[in-house]
């Protein structure tokens, strides 16, 4: 088994319902499903500390492939297996690409935004919610790059379209849930998305999976990234 609880490396459990748990880092009670068997429980903030460096990083990217950005951002310390880090990294790497490839953005205003919106998804929500994080971040990229508000109405339409195309990607595959795939997948979906509605294309690579001997819920040859 790979290492899974921050603290003890032991597995994680998810519960039926949210009970209250202290942060063992930083002591913080919140109401929560996730925690390891031993009974370790560490909170979001705590999970992503060092997600702020995320920003610079892709500042000095100048690749237009969103896939080459999201490798390296997740070969950073602050990036795990799995994680709500990834709710921030996939509308981050997708900006990046999108600004390199022609998009006409603030890219330092909306990498900003991204990670205050990013941060808002909790970590377990693909299972709890029924919508992975990776895909509601590609509709937060594209929400982004379009102006949309609650009240717009072409803006609005695309970032929601974005968002299910993304979440139709990844449920097609099925579970269990791997953050690594599902970010990929997301990625993919918004490559096309983009070069349809926006006119940029951002490069498209084929991908081969680097972390698969990482997770322990690797589905192996039905993942499309499989080595």
């Amino acid at each position: 088994m790979n290492e899974e609880c921050l603290i003890c490396k032991a597995p994680l459990e998810y519960l039926n319902e949210s009970v209250e748990m202290e942060c063992v880092l930083c002591h913080k009670k919140v109401l929560s499903k996730t925690r390891c068997v031993n009974g370790h429980f560490v909170c979001d903030d705590c999970h992503t500390r060092g997600l702020d460096t995320v920003i610079s990083i892709c500042l000095e990217e100048t690749s237009c492939n969103p896939v080459e950005v999201m490798n390296r951002l997740m070969t950073q310390p602050f990036c795990h297996m799995h994680g709500p880090e990834h709710h921030v990294l996939v509308g981050s790497a997708l900006l990046t690409a999108y600004k390199n490839a022609g998009g006409d953005i603030d890219l330092p205003k909306m990498l900003i935004e991204m990670q205050n919106r990013g941060r808002q998804v909790p970590g377990g929500v693909c299972g709890f919610w029924g919508a992975c994080g990776a895909g509601i971040s590609s509709g937060m990229f594209v929400s982004l790059i379009s102006g949309a508000t609650p009240l717009s109405v072409e803006p609005w339409g695309l970032a929601n379209r974005m968002t299910s195309q993304s979440l139709n990607a990844i449920g097609e595959i099925g579970g269990a849930r791997c953050c690594k795939r599902d970010s990929y997948l997301a990625i993919l979906a918004a490559v096309d998305f983009v070069a349809e509605h926006f006119g940029i294309q951002m490069e498209k690579p084929e991908i081969t999976c680097q972390f698969s001997s990482k997770n322990n819920q690797c589905i192996g040859n039905r993942c499309p990234f499989h080595p």
